[in-house]
Order: C-alpha cells, then sequence, then structure tokens
C-alpha cells in the first residue's frame, strides 16, 4: 500500500502556449499550485496533487511531467474536457488570457478522491487562478475549510493575475483568514488591492490572519518574512539567471519544506530556504522545479553570509 502524502497542492496544472513570433507557438506544462507541488516533491516531500486534467496530449504532458517530478498521481483526475490554456503574447511583462470555459480543471471532485487520502497529511497548498475561476474556486475553500478542521496547515498564494476583480474578494478574505502560511509578491499586492501602497496593501492582507506566517518577495530588492511581531529580510543570493519564470512558486516551496522539515530553525533561516528555492528555479529555463543540491547550496552561503 502506498502511503498516504505528507504535502498537498490543489488548484490548477495547464498548458501555457507561449508565443515565438511569426505565429509560432510553444507550449509548456504549468499553473501555479502545480509548480508548487513538484518542487515539493523535487524536495523530498512526499506530495500529491489534486485537480482535474484532460484525457487528450496536453493532459499527456501534465501527467508525464507529475510522474517525472514523483508526485502522488491518485489525487489527480482525467476527465472528458477540453485543456486549460494561459495563451502568452509578447511584452514585458507578458500579456496572456486564459482559454477554458468548461474545460477539464473546473470539473475537479473532491468526493470521488480515493479513501483515505488525506490521512497524514501535515501541510496543504492553494492560490492560482484555480481560486478565481468558479465552479472550481468555491470547490477548493470548501475543500481548505475541511482540512483545516483537520488539523492540516493551510498555505496560500493568491498569485494575482488580472481575472481576479472585484468577485474575488470574498475568495481572498477566505483564504488568508484560513491560512497559516501567505505568500505575495509585491505586484500581487498591487494588483489585489489597487490604489493602496506597499505597507498598507499587506497591513490589509495581514490582518485577516494576524498570526500566519507571511513571506513578502520584491524581485531584486529581496524578500521579508513576518510571523507576528517577528520580522527578518534578506537579498537573494547572487545566481546566473537563465529565467525567473517559476521563481515565486520554488520560493513558496522552499519555505514549506524549511517550516514542516526544520520548525525550530529561527525566522531567517526559514527566509533564506525560501529565498534559495527561488534562486536555484531561476538556474533553469521555464517553470522547472529547483535542483536539490543547489537550494542547499544557495542555503548555506545565505546562512554563511548572516552568521
Amino acid at each position: 500500500m502506498v502511503d498516504a502524502p505528507f504535502m498537498l497542492c490543489a488548484g490548477e496544472a495547464l498548458t501555457d502556449m507561449i508565443h515565438q513570433g511569426d505565429e509560432r507557438w510553444v507550449s509548456r506544462v504549468g499553473g501555479s499550485t502545480w509548480n508548487v507541488a513538484r518542487a515539493l516533491a523535487v524536495l523530498g516531500e512526499p506530495t500529491a496533487f489534486a485537480g482535474a486534467i484532460s484525457r487528450d496530449r496536453f493532459g499527456d504532458a501534465l501527467w508525464a511531467a507529475s510522474e517525472a517530478a514523483g508526485l502522488d498521481l491518485r489525487l489527480l483526475q482525467r476527465v472528458d474536457r477540453a485543456p486549460l490554456l494561459a495563451v502568452v503574447e509578447g511584452g514585458e511583462p507578458p500579456r496572456y488570457f486564459f482559454i477554458g470555459d468548461d474545460s477539464a480543471d473546473l470539473h475537479f471532485d473532491p468526493s470521488a478522491l480515493p479513501a483515505g487520502a488525506f490521512d497524514g497529511l501535515r501541510w496543504a497548498h492553494f492560490g492560482g487562478i484555480s481560486l478565481a475561476r468558479e465552479p472550481l474556486a468555491a470547490t477548493l475553500v470548501a475543500l481548505a475549510r475541511t482540512l483545516k478542521a483537520r488539523g492540516v496547515s493551510i498555505s496560500f498564494d493568491p498569485n494575482y493575475r488580472n481575472l481576479m476583480d472585484a468577485r474575488y474578494t470574498p475568495t481572498l478574505e477566505a483564504m488568508a483568514t484560513l491560512a497559516d502560511l501567505i505568500k505575495v509578491s509585491d505586484d500581487d499586492l498591487r494588483g489585489l488591492f489597487p490604489g493602496l501602497g506597499l505597507d498598507d496593501a499587506l497591513a490589509r492582507l495581514r490582518a485577516f490572519n494576524p498570526g500566519a506566517y507571511c513571506l513578502l518577495t520584491r524581485g531584486g530588492q529581496g524578500a521579508s518574512l513576518f510571523h507576528g511581531d517577528e520580522r527578518c529580510h534578506a537579498l537573494a543570493p547572487k545566481v546566473a539567471v537563465v529565467d525567473t519564470v517559476g521563481a515565486g512558486d520554488a520560493s513558496a516551496a522552499g519555505l514549506l519544506h524549511s517550516l514542516a522539515r526544520h520548525p525550530q530553525r529561527a525566522l531567517q533561516a526559514h527566509l533564506h530556504a525560501a529565498l534559495a528555492a527561488g534562486s536555484a528555479a531561476c538556474l533553469q529555463a521555464g517553470a522547472t522545479p529547483p535542483p536539490p543540491a543547489a537550494m542547499h547550496q544557495l542555503f548555506e552561503l545565505l546562512e554563511g553570509e548572516a552568521s
């Protein structure tokens, strides 16, 4: 019998269709919560991804990549629906839109999961556009509440996208209130709380659950980690950046890994783990999980500089 997962990530797994110019496009597997799941699995955490994907070649690619990362596949459902596509056009930052009004991800059904799927579960991560797409959003919020009631710690990364309009506000408030960990970027805060300065937006988000860990990433300006009245800040280690796709998801995974496996660490060390994972992900093209050896090396570098 296969052991139940220690970590769960629930949400969307999708296909990025990236414009290459001259009407050429390339497809890449992706999805915020799915990226976190793969990163956790590669870092050695027994992890499952809970979501639904299509039965076509796009779904086949997501299934194969999940298997290759070592994810527990028992919670990944396949349905006879079209794939969810994120069409990424040119520009910096890139322009994008989503195709999938009745796509596979929306048909995820927690009632169809195998018995005992959540036994032994310690952390569950939610976020991304899955929480802005109904009826999936309501399904996931209900799942998060169920898991929280079972004693599972909740992680939440809103990962702002342009479809998160005023209708998203109740979901944002519900998930932030449930969360034991909130990961957010400065760009997320500007999108989620338009018209507010960064400090005021962060205070608004943290007010939903002041006791939660809160990771704020600010690109080249580093990151800060808050826990109650404690806070710390650090710059990311300098690496030869290939691209930054998936760095935020990797940093969330790095922090979850640190909190779960090394709860005795100081707040600064947890932050170093998040930064090390995010920077390690930048060493490769695309939303590729951070190489564990590179992450550990960067973590030790940051710890050494801080001592």
